[in-house]
């Protein structure tokens, strides 16, 4: 292992603990909890990257916070890897169209991460996701429908890191069943996530691709139970796939 390859993770971990708290921020023995770190160690990196202006501190409550460097950084980046800006009149015609919440995230790894929210008219909605959240892949409906058109050996490699996902999002998501989703998405063509994360709240996912062929973005829906039963799912379910397709063309022209 390179020298200060383990800090350099545990540190890069924190962040994306802060970052995915939003502006509501985090305690110290939360971020140490979910890192599997001390909290004199959460703390110590905490420190070092205040210190660098990536995270910053609220000396009222104590919470951790994104830092000023964060924002600079990713203005930067943006410009190589940010598609809100072509897709954001997608995401809201799809709002607009199914009266429901509509999303787009991306695939940041082993996880998605929520880029735009957008609100339909209907006045029930799910707050399981907005920008900033985070989950791994298979368990959102954007991330099955990801991880559905990943090549089988990037699915099998995926379930292998994530044997525990069961512990932590419910026996839906233990490997086998898991594995039937996959090939079910794969099949319709879309997710559907029946109130496994919420109970109530469903969500539907289309996988969005790279000009290349990758699934590296998704749009989704998402809202409660009884608006996504019988035909007018299978209607979502090709609304969705619409959209996730004009933006997929879209990308490819860019």
């Amino acid at each position: 292992m390179v020298p200060g390859t383990q800090a350099i993770a545990r540190a890069a971990h924190l962040l994306r603990l802060v970052t995915a708290a939003g502006t509501d921020g985090v305690a110290v023995v939360d971020l140490a909890r979910r890192a599997d770190l001390t909290r004199p160690t959460a703390h110590r990196l905490l420190s070092a990257l205040r210190q660098e202006g990536l995270v910053d501190r609220d000396e009222a409550t104590g919470r951790w916070l994104p830092g000023p460097e964060l924002y600079l950084m990713g203005t930067v980046a943006a410009s190589r890897f940010d598609v809100t800006t072509v897709a954001r009149d997608i995401v809201r015609s799809l709002a607009v169209r199914t009266e429901e919440s509509a999303f787009l995230s991306v695939r940041r790894g082993d996880e998605t991460v929520c880029l735009v929210r957008e609100d339909g008219s209907f006045p029930i909605r799910s707050f399981v996701l907005s920008e900033g959240v985070r989950f791994p892949l298979g368990v959102a409906s954007a991330g099955l429908a990801i991880l559905a058109f990943l090549p089988p050996d990037e699915v099998d490699a995926y379930l292998d890191r994530h044997a525990d996902l069961a512990e932590q999002w419910g026996a839906a998501h233990a490997p086998a069943r898991l594995r039937t989703r996959v090939a079910d998405t794969k099949a319709r063509g879309y997710a559907v996530n029946p109130g496994l994360i919420v109970e109530g709240s469903w969500g539907l996912g289309a996988a969005v691709f790279t000009r290349t062929g990758e699934p590296q973005w998704a749009l989704s829906l998402t809202g409660v139970e009884f608006r996504f039963s019988g035909e007018r799912l299978a209607e979502l379910g090709r609304t969705l796939l619409a959209h996730a397709h004009q933006l997929s063309t879209r990308i490819a022209g860019r």
